[in-house]
């Protein structure tokens, strides 16, 4: 699930950590900035239910970086590129009714596994099992550098959507534009350490949870019921079947998912390093790069996770920008509740 507004540490983490959007901060998407707060809602007719029948094309396999990433493909192999990044407890499935429509538009839209899900596995048992928020944007670029793509459109939500502001902040050149559900949430360690008032820290109940050996046996033991719960809390009004969610929980099952997830969070209360190779990337992070490229980012209007107000992001995009608040009951996993509405915002960010 999302985490940590970096700036402005008493107020914007506050927003952040809890306090559901009450108004946009959308702009006309071919003006620059976000100088004008101009509503603009996209209406579904309420949360999409496709079970568990849709599927991707047989999966693919390959090594990048420091991975053997298992990814999904659809789409014209000279289309335009489409990344789409998922987040936790999610795998990706949460894109299965988007990509068919993307791909029918005329992208190339890769889907892989993120490190610890899925078919992805490390190539060496030596590699530190590392969730770090850096490390995550390196798999893709390694990802984009193995498919030979020089520029994509990266899109996600949750995990997925830090990444692709990552992406976009850190390598703008390769990235053509951006979609990213809750905004901008890229973090840092010294805003992780801020203590929060008890109503806020509530939220992040699961995060402290897994500080403790207790949580981390837990979550091993536990990781179906824990995803399961942690979907019904992130999504109230989405009636998900059985099926759906054993589709995607299948993907926890990875050998490396326990430790990534468990170091991810602790990482970002600074109870475990990162890797030094990266300290360059995430003091550079640290100081809230703004993105440039053209961004839409999108909300669901019943999101029950911790989420940034959209005004505490807005200035973070000098680009072409458009927030969309995603209306008809949609929670947290927006590709998947709403794919059309997904759909459409990577479709219009190409536009421009």
């Amino acid at each position: 699930m999302v985490g940590k507004w970096p700036e402005t540490i008493d107020e914007s983490r506050r927003r952040l950590l809890g306090i559901v959007a009450v108004g946009l901060a959308a702009t006309e998407f071919g003006s620059t900035g976000a100088a004008s707060a101009t509503p603009r809602a996209t209406v579904p007719l309420g949360p999409h239910k496709s079970g568990a029948s849709a599927s991707f094309a047989p999966l693919k396999q390959i090594e990048a970086g420091v991975l053997n990433v298992g990814y999904a493909e659809a789409g014209p192999a000279d289309g335009a590129p489409v990344i789409l990044l998922h987040g936790w407890p999610y795998d990706i499935h949460s894109y299965v009714d988007v990509t068919p429509q993307l791909a029918g538009k005329g992208y190339r839209v890769i889907v892989p596994y993120l490190r610890g899900y899925g078919s992805t596995r490390f190539l060496s048992d030596e590699t530190p099992r590392n969730g770090q928020q850096s490390v995550v944007a390196v798999d893709i670029i390694a990802l984009m550098d193995a498919l030979k793509i020089e520029r994509a459109i990266v899109a996600g939500f949750d995990w997925g959507a830090r990444t692709a502001d990552i992406v976009a902040a850190l390598w703008p050149e390769r990235c053509k534009a951006l979609v990213s559900v809750s905004g901008y949430l890229i973090g840092n360690q010294e805003a992780g350490r801020i203590p929060l008032p008890p109503k806020a820290e509530l939220q992040w109940w699961y995060q402290y949870y897994f500080a403790t050996g207790r949580g981390r046996a837990g979550y091993d033991r536990y990781r179906r019921d824990f995803a399961k719960l942690i979907w019904q809390i992130a999504s109230p009004k989405w009636n998900f079947d059985d099926a759906t969610f054993e589709r995607t929980a299948a993907a926890l099952d990875n050998p490396d998912h326990v430790a990534i997830v468990i170091h991810n969070y602790r990482w970002r209360l600074g109870l475990a390093n990162g890797e030094s190779k990266y300290d360059g990337l995430e003091k550079r992070l640290a100081a809230a790069p703004v993105i440039a490229v053209p961004t839409i980012t999108l909300e669901g209007d019943a999101n029950g996770a911790p989420h940034p107000d959209p005004n505490a992001y807005a200035a973070k995009f000098s680009g072409r920008y458009e927030n969309r608040i995603i209306t008809g009951g949609i929670g947290h996993n927006l590709p998947q509740e709403a794919p059309q509405a997904f759909a459409e915002a990577v479709i219009d960010v190409d536009r421009h």
